[in-house]
């Protein structure tokens, strides 16, 4: 991997090394599919760079980390780029400095691959409305984190269907893939009406109650959110005619299936880590109608 470091830089310069260490390693930029904007503090980099770098794997892209320094220093912009085999594509580590910290959208502007999509990423605090972010509005998916809100997720969640947009999204969601499935099969053979349901999980945990108005919002019944003692989720729980139909995972990786009449059986059902849940959203740039319609209705019976 070559590493390359430029200090006190502009987004020009940048661009025309990254043409110069793609010519030296052989690396054209035509095998990359899309333009992923991390948006993060420093203490975030590590982990959101790895994350990013891993899910490049199966999506080559080119990533751009942005990091706001200190707005009383001098106007600056450093950079490191990064290309090689070890790293999918290619990787600009953006540091701005000064009255640079409100122009960010200025300086990734001219370092998006051309005609192809734009995702950001805000692994860590993300503004409430990312369609209206000047990054946000650059891109065509525009992923957030609500686990990582500082004033709790579900309220995070609530506060970004006001002004939702379509290509906004959520790993809290994500998360939801492998439930969301499971309980979509267990419907598979006839069941009978659904009268009630409950989702069990950690407190606060945002995936919870957007998990409940999904089901209320398919089963046209009742879904309440309570707590159990973790991690993530833990049991959906809903009531028919002949009996409960439940999901219970108590290890984080496997779960028992139970269906009214049949005999319970063990399914995988292990908590995904931040790598797998990007990847997943990056193979999907269209709206995610299904998404929109179960945070409004989270929305709507949200209570602070």
């Amino acid at each position: 991997m070559t590493t390359f470091m430029l200090s006190d830089t502009t987004a020009g310069k940048i661009a025309g090394q990254l043409t110069l260490l793609r010519h030296q390693m052989g690396a054209p930029a035509i095998g990359m599919v899309l333009t992923l904007v991390v948006i993060c503090e420093e203490r975030d980099q590590y982990d959101a760079l790895r994350a990013a770098t891993e899910a490049a794997r199966e999506h080559p892209s080119r990533i751009l980390v942005v990091i706001n320094r200190e707005t009383d220093e001098p106007t600056r912009l450093d950079a490191e780029l990064r290309i090689g085999e070890s790293t999918p594509g290619e990787v600009v580590v953006l540091r701005l400095y000064g009255e640079l910290t409100d122009h960010a959208d200025s300086v990734v502007s001219p370092l998006l691959l051309p005609d192809t999509p734009v995702v950001a990423w805000w692994p860590g605090k993300a503004p409430d409305v990312p369609a209206k972010d000047p990054i946000g509005m650059l891109a065509q998916r525009r992923i957030t984190d609500a686990r990582m809100a500082p004033d709790g997720g579900v309220k995070a969640l609530a506060t970004r269907a006001k002004g939702y947009a379509p290509g906004d999204t959520d790993l809290a969601w994500a998360r939801l893939t492998p439930w969301r499935s499971l309980l979509a099969a267990a419907f598979d053979q006839p069941i009978g009406k659904v009268r009630k349901g409950q989702v069990e999980a950690a407190s606060g945990n945002p995936s919870a109650p957007l998990l409940a108005a999904w089901l209320s919002e398919r089963l046209g019944a009742t879904v309440k959110v309570s707590d159990s003692a973790g991690p993530g989720l833990t049991t959906v729980r809903l009531t028919t005619p002949e009996g409960d139909l439940s999901v219970a995972r108590a290890d984080a990786r496997l779960a028992t299936l139970s269906r009214p009449g049949q005999p319970d059986r063990n399914v995988a059902l292990a908590r995904r880590q931040t790598p797998e849940l990007l990847a997943e959203e990056l193979r999907r740039l269209d709206p995610d109608e299904t998404y929109e319609t179960a945070i409004k209705r989270l929305a709507r019976s949200y209570k602070p």
